[in-house]
This record gives structure tokens, C-alpha cells and sequence, in this order.
């Protein structure tokens, strides 16, 4: 535990093991590094396909709609898919610091963009994974930001468990759909989350007939609102094969993006 002077500045305790100090000195650096970013949110459910990435994707062009200065970040390090969701094609050069793509105001990273094939497996084991989420952190010119959306991996390892170790997380926004399965994983996510201390914003249900089966299983558990309720819609899934935005396309489907927005924003 870290113990506090008496003018309030923290004194790392002795028998404190190495591995713990070097986190907590990574997570200052990250700090003050990242001090430009004002809002951090991260976008989970230890279930895959859930639709983390659609909802990643459409809260970013959303709130840059409502005039924020938005990132959205691939935290799937190993399956990344943001980068066919925007229909962002080619490979971008290794170089440091490495350069988010505007991607139509939208500032993004993913290691997508540093892979030839976009059907190639990228076959690394947790460490690597932490370290490249570090370098998208640390070694990345984000810039200033009202918001850094981060679309993380399923599971409650890895990836998740970097990012809440590095980043001073606003908190996360869990994702579910009404099936009971991955409304129990995405419990599981909560209370990782809350375990470590970060906060839940909220819940939303993707491909819902409308009323809320999943998430609201979710949020009796976790204690938090049902900030969104996405209804079934092809539209999302062809437009999301062609790279195009289906917030920038369809007004409906903005309209209820932005009411999410407001909500975690307000």
C-alpha cells in the first residue's frame, strides 16, 4: 500500500517488491505524459463478439459529432479489427514516435496498421501484449484530447488488465448482448474492474429487440445504469465490411450513439 507524508506526498513502503514499483512509476510517467488527454474510457466484455468494437467505433464518431477531440485505440492488440471497421488499409512505418491515423477527425492506433496481411495471425504471449499497449501509451503522439476511446480485448487478463495498471482510467463501459452467457461474462468484467478500482460508466445491449435482457442483468449486478440499447440492425455489419461509419451514415443510429454519449459524458 502506498502511505502518504505528512504534506500529502506519496512515500513507496520499503519492503515494496520491485515489480510494484516499477507499475506505479510507469503509471506517473504515463500521467504526465498523458495529461493532455482529458477523458479515458475503455470499452469491455470478457465476452467476445459482443460488439466492442461497434460500439468503440460509433461512440468515437459520435462524440467527435457533438465537437470533441476524440483517439480511439485498438487495445486488441493481437486481434485487431478497428482498422476494417474504418476501412483504413496499407501498413504505416515503424518509427518512433509512432503517428495516430485521422482518420475523418478521428485520431487512431492499431497494430493492424503495422501488419502486412490483414489475415496474418500476430502470435504473442501476454508480455508482448503488455508492451505493445505501453508503446501506443507512452511512444504514441496523441496530442490533445477531450476523450481516448479504448476498444479492449475479451477475457480478464493481458490487455485489460495493462491498460487499468498503466492508465488512469475514467472507467469502463461494459458490453453485452441479451443472452444470459454474455451478460455473466460481462459481470465477470465489472468485477474485475471493480476489484481493481476503476469505475463502471455504465452498460449497453447490442443486436436487442429493444428491450433490455442482458444488460439489464448487468447492471443489477453491477449496481450501475443501462446507458444504451442497441437494436439488431444489418446496417451495422454491411457498413462496417465496407470501412464506413454507420454514425456519419444513418441518422437514427446517431441519434442513439449521441444519447449514449450524453449520458456518460453528462
Amino acid at each position: 500500500m502506498v502511505e502518504e507524508t505528512p504534506t500529502g506526498e506519496q512515500q513507496i513502503p520499503k519492503a515494496m517488491h520491485p515489480s510494484i514499483l516499477k507499475v506505479i512509476e510507469q503509471r506517473k510517467a504515463l500521467k504526465e505524459k498523458l495529461s493532455n488527454i482529458k477523458h479515458k474510457i475503455g470499452v469491455y466484455s470478457a465476452k467476445g463478439g459482443v460488439g466492442k468494437t461497434t460500439v468503440s467505433v460509433n461512440l468515437a464518431f459520435a462524440l467527435k459529432s457533438m465537437g470533441f477531440k476524440v483517439g480511439l485505440l485498438d487495445a486488441d492488440v493481437d486481434c485487431p479489427n478497428l482498422a476494417l471497421f474504418l476501412g483504413i488499409t496499407g501498413t504505416f512505418p515503424d518509427e518512433y514516435p509512432l503517428k495516430p491515423v485521422d482518420k475523418d477527425g478521428v485520431k487512431v492506433l492499431s497494430t493492424a496498421m503495422f501488419v502486412d496481411d490483414e489475415k496474418k495471425p500476430i502470435i504473442w504471449r501476454g508480455p508482448m501484449i503488455g508492451k505493445m499497449i505501453l508503446e501506443f501509451l507512452d511512444n504514441a503522439e496523441w496530442g490533445d484530447l477531450d476523450y481516448l476511446i479504448i476498444d479492449l480485448s475479451p477475457g480478464t487478463s493481458d490487455a485489460p488488465l495493462s491498460i487499468i495498471q498503466l492508465l488512469d482510467l475514467d472507467g469502463f463501459l461494459l458490453v453485452t448482448t441479451p443472452q444470459h452467457i454474455a451478460a455473466i461474462n460481462t459481470i465477470r468484467s465489472g468485477m474485475m474492474a471493480k476489484r481493481l478500482g476503476v469505475a463502471t460508466l455504465g452498460v449497453v445491449e447490442t443486436m436487442s429487440d429493444g428491450v433490455p435482457k442482458g444488460a439489464a442483468e448487468v447492471s443489477g449486478a453491477m449496481k450501475c445504469d443501462v446507458v444504451g440499447v442497441i437494436k439488431y440492425n444489418g446496417k451495422f455489419s454491411e457498413m462496417s465490411d465496407r470501412g464506413v461509419v454507420p454514425v456519419d451514415e444513418d441518422s437514427k443510429i446517431r441519434e442513439e450513439f449521441i444519447r449514449m454519449a450524453k449520458k456518460i459524458t453528462g
